[in-house]
């Protein structure tokens, strides 16, 4: 073991990230002060969640953690205490990045903003070296009005399509659309445009369908739902055109396609014995075992130890699932097409370890609904039902509220009079909240409630401190009232990083903006020279 506390200097950094061997890059930041500026290889596991997210991205206890906090080398508060905790958890090689942003300069690193960064540059890239054919928003516009045979296909997922969508656009998640695609559009003579929000999934989607050999002329719409609104153009909300499921015969042709892009890009296949060898090996190799089919069917039956991650999302948002780099990346589906599809983009994006599950899912047993993470660091709690809650209330004795929630889940719903918190701004929070008999902690299911009720306890040694059992949703199923908006708020509201779709005034300048910054990515990548992008 390392010793502790041990620091790394960002040439050293930059060695590491390049010999082969497993690293995860970590910012501990909040997700909006992490998407100000951040490095490119790194991904953001905020101080306030670790606990929640660890032990499904850092499955294996002796892997090469670097944390980066972008603070000046002298006081790296809050990389220190995630690494403090992340020991206390069984981790055994962490260092902390030294310096801050001057200095990551001067050793040649660039600083990106945004989220997601690495996979919407490899969306540029693909753009640039394929040639993907575009429409713009107005030519689209002019076809859809001039010719019958041509379908619109929304790449997104299905709560970000029923927000809004192209007109008569049918929503066929990335991964998804070589799956689709034989039944749905069986005219070798229909155009087909395929759309997300902005760029990324436009692109990677239609190059998708080109790769696979289809026959039709496929286009990505420039700039996307953005691109269509800043042309003037209105769009749909509320839609429920989904692509349906695909006949048996559309999956085989859907399987043919997908054999080839596999041959093509060099896609392995593993069988489920070497599965079981590997999950032996946990403990000198990463494995993460991401199961690429639409949450609804992940959740109807799934291998045990596998996690949702849909195809299309997972290039979309790779760092989102994937935090070690060098990992072994195992894909799974219940056919091997869009487990298939989806690893051709991560080969490309440069995870060499990249396989398939030969049968997927199979007939074996499978475990039904949602994954399930293991919540690290809890401890029990002293809690306090809803009913005692509500009689405080009615009693109006001192008591304030904490309510750990991201700021837009606060501002949709909280408890009326509840204090908004960021977590790991306990300390500082607390010296601005009024005096109270009690100190009652909550989040929407009140497992953060439940992981800061240490820290708020020492804080407050002469108040009692209670977590609410089953948090804010309990207080709502039991009927109490909830109030919306910011209100008792002594943070920046920055622990999220907003797309421009959600930004509440200048819309029209920040999709702009948006997409501008979009466009530079791959030029500012190449000056970094930390990608590992690969041309087929």
């Amino acid at each position: 073991m390392l010793g502790f506390p041990y620091t790394i200097s960002p040439q050293k950094l930059k060695q590491i990230l390049n010999d082969g061997e497993e690293i995860a890059l970590i910012d501990v930041r909040e997700e909006g002060v992490f998407g100000k500026g951040h490095l490119l290889l790194a991904c953001c596991i905020p101080s306030s969640h670790l606990e929640l997210r660890v032990a499904d991205l850092l499955p294996k206890k002796s892997v090469r953690i670097v944390l980066a906090a972008e603070e000046p080398s002298e006081k790296p508060l809050l990389a220190m205490k995630a690494a403090e905790r992340l020991c206390g958890f069984g981790y055994n090689d962490v260092s902390i990045l030294e310096g801050g942003s001057s200095r990551l300069r001067a050793e040649g690193f660039e600083l990106f903003s945004g989220v997601n960064v690495l996979s919407k540059a490899f969306g540029e890239f693909v753009e640039l070296n394929y040639n993907t054919p575009h429409l713009t928003a107005q030519e689209l516009k002019t076809g859809m009005e001039q010719a019958d045979n041509l379908i619109i296909l929304d790449a997104r997922p299905k709560e970000e399509y029923r927000l809004m969508n192209i007109p008569k656009g049918i929503n066929v998640p990335g991964a998804e659309l070589v799956y689709r695609i034989h039944d749905l559009v069986p005219d070798p003579k229909t155009m087909i445009v395929v759309n997300c929000a902005g760029r990324t999934r436009s692109i990677l989607g239609a190059q998708s369908l080109i790769n696979a050999g289809i026959p039709n002329r496929v286009a990505a719409l420039q700039n996307g739902t953005m691109g269509w609104q800043l042309a003037g153009l209105k769009l749909e909300h509320v839609q429920n055109r989904f692509g349906p499921a695909p006949t048996q015969k559309g999956i085989e042709k859907a399987r043919i396609c997908a054999e080839s892009v596999a041959d093509r890009f060099g896609i392995q296949k593993v069988d489920h014995d070497t599965l079981k060898n590997w999950r032996s090996e946990l403990e000198s190799r990463t494995l993460y075992i991401l199961d690429v089919r639409l949450p609804e069917e992940f959740e109807g039956g799934h291998l045990e130890g596998s996690r949702n991650a849909p195809g299309g999302q997972l290039i979309q948002a790779t760092d989102r699932y994937i935090v070690v780099r060098n990992a072994r990346v195992l894909l799974l589906d219940d056919t091997e097409v869009q487990a298939m599809m989806t690893a051709s983009w991560l080969k490309q994006m440069g995870w060499r370890d990249v396989y398939v599950l030969e049968g997927g899912i199979g007939n074996g047993p499978l475990i039904k609904g949602p994954h399930k993470p293991e919540v690290l660091g809890l401890e029990s709690v002293e809690a306090m039902h809803v009913s005692e809650l509500g009689k405080i209330f009615e009693s109006k004795r001192k008591v304030v509220i904490v309510d750990f929630a991201t700021n837009l889940e606060y501002k949709n719903g909280h408890i009326p009079g509840a204090w908004w918190c960021v977590r790991s701004r306990i300390k500082a929070f607390l010296s601005k909240i009024p005096t109270a008999e009690y100190i009652v902690l909550t989040s929407p299911d009140g497992i953060i409630a439940q992981l800061s009720y240490k820290d708020v306890k020492v804080l407050c040694p002469n108040v009692q401190v209670r977590v609410l059992d089953g948090g804010t949703r309990a207080w709502i199923e039991t009927g109490f009232p909830t109030t919306e908006g910011m209100e008792n708020v002594t943070s920046s509201a920055d622990d999220l990083w907003y797309e421009p779709v959600d930004q509440e005034d200048a819309l029209a300048k920040a999709m702009r903006d948006y997409l501008t910054w979009e466009l530079g990515l791959i030029e500012q990548v190449k000056r970094d020279g930390n990608a590992n992008f690969q041309f087929y």
